[in-house]
């Protein structure tokens, strides 16, 4: 497991570096449009212009990184995510801040999937979940840092416009000088949802869930605090929690879902994050410890299911197929997100605040019935144990593959090395 992480160093520095950046990029426009005077709606509509170019970014860059492989697509969309950020100080219009914020989700969905599919074709079924989940940590933990450096400037000047762009550019740095070889180039490096799901049910309701409730969580759960009474820096403070109640219950879960099967850790974690949402939207608004409080438990049980999601799709998924995978699985969360942001948005203007969580509270229990209702298509056996990894050397010009066995078994025999009961790529499942 340490060899494992050491390996990706390069990747979880620059991944590290990115999402700062982006994480001071998003609250800083927020907070700027707001000083330019455009409306709570018309910044939501950025939000969304952002997750439009996501989901175009999960449609086409598979393509680059097939024609030109994964560093130079990395430099590429880095290069333009850097210099949109700077375009935003230099004409403050909202059409085009739209169109900026389409392009930088464009890059960061490119981004994105470079590093996960990286990181994935480094890791085994058998510590998948762990590693996903070290670069979950350093994801949230460079969030809030993000957010944290809004501080150290005014965001009515250049300063933090440029501060983002440099964040950005020096996020290319490790990966350029890197001296870990980068996954194979494949044959076919495009997007196959259809596939995904038929491989991974779970996987892909995870990623759609995900992009429902947690659009809707970052978009306007501000208003849900501000509605309930709490002042502007109290916001602030119940991110903050939610993100680091986040960031220390990755690492466990990703090595809980390393040794069972992940199918019952979604289930657990969604129908504890709908229990959370229930109470945040009856109690939150009782007192400001309870907010805190409820707030951590929320972002512990909700923020991770991606984590899992993903690493669950990631087990059936074959060699040299990380990317198709990746981009399949961002463009479902993408989808879910674009619905979730302004789900989340006429949730509250129709019904109130407090109904935020409790929409929210919905999506997850579907999920975790969902999860369930797998289960019970196909069991996995009793003697079904993941093995522990022992991690081994690789050259940087050898990869190793945990092996797979393409022979189609019937329900209730399937193969010993994916340690799952859902089928493997090669081996759908009619049933899907």
């Amino acid at each position: 497991m340490y060899r494992s992480i050491v390996s990706i160093t390069a990747l979880l520095i620059a991944a590290a570096i990115l999402y700062a950046g982006n994480g001071l990029q998003g609250t800083l426009l927020a907070v700027r449009g707001n000083l330019e005077g455009f409306s709570p709606g018309l910044i939501g509509a950025l939000m969304s212009a952002y997750y439009f170019g996501f989901i175009v970014g999960c449609r086409v860059v598979p393509g680059f990184i097939q024609s030109v492989g994964h560093i130079r697509t990395f430099v590429a969309v880095a290069s333009i995510a850097s210099s949109s950020a700077l375009a935003h100080a230099v004409f403050v219009d909202p059409v085009f801040w739209a169109g900026l914020r389409a392009a930088t989700g464009f890059c960061f969905a490119g981004l994105a999937m470079v590093l996960e599919s990286w990181i994935n074709d480094r890791a085994t079924n058998q510590n998948r979940g762990r590693i996903l989940s070290v670069y979950r940590i350093v994801d949230l933990s460079a969030l809030t840092l993000g957010n944290l450096l809004l501080a150290t400037a005014s965001p009515s000047g250049f300063v933090l416009f440029a501060l983002v762009s440099i964040l950005i550019s020096l996020s290319l740095v490790p990966v350029a000088m890197t001296q870990m070889s980068a996954p194979a180039a494949t044959e076919r490096a495009k997007l196959d949802i259809a596939k995904l799901y038929k491989a991974s049910p779970v996987a892909a309701a995870g990623a759609v869930s995900t992009g429902l409730a947690n659009a809707a969580f970052w978009g306007v759960a501000a208003l849900f605090v501000q509605g309930s009474g709490f002042s502007p820096a109290t916001v602030g403070t119940f991110f903050s929690v939610a993100i680091v109640a986040a960031a220390i219950t990755q690492l466990p879960l990703g090595w809980f879902s390393d040794i069972v099967d992940r199918r019952w850790v979604m289930l657990v974690l969604a129908l504890a994050s709908a229990a959370a949402s229930v109470l945040l939207a009856h109690l939150g608004s009782d007192s400001k410890w309870l907010l805190l409080s409820l707030g951590a438990l929320f972002g512990a049980v909700t923020l991770p299911v991606y984590g899992v999601s993903a690493a669950h799709a990631a087990d059936f998924s074959k060699p040299g197929e990380g990317v198709t995978t990746s981009a399949s699985m961002l463009m479902l969360h993408g989808l879910g997100a674009v619905a979730g942001a302004g789900a989340g948005g006429i949730v509250i203007a129709v019904a109130g605040p407090d109904a935020l969580f409790i929409y929210i509270g919905v999506v997850q229990l579907t999920l975790g019935v969902f999860c369930f209702a797998r289960t019970r298509v196909r069991k996995a056996k009793a003697d079904d144990k993941k093995r522990n990894y022992v991690p081994a050397p690789r050259s940087p010009q050898t990869r190793t593959h945990p092996k797979r066995n393409a022979q189609t078994k019937p329900a209730g025999n399937e193969s010993h090395e994916l340690q799952h009961d859902e089928p493997a790529v090669n081996e759908v499942n009619p049933d899907g």
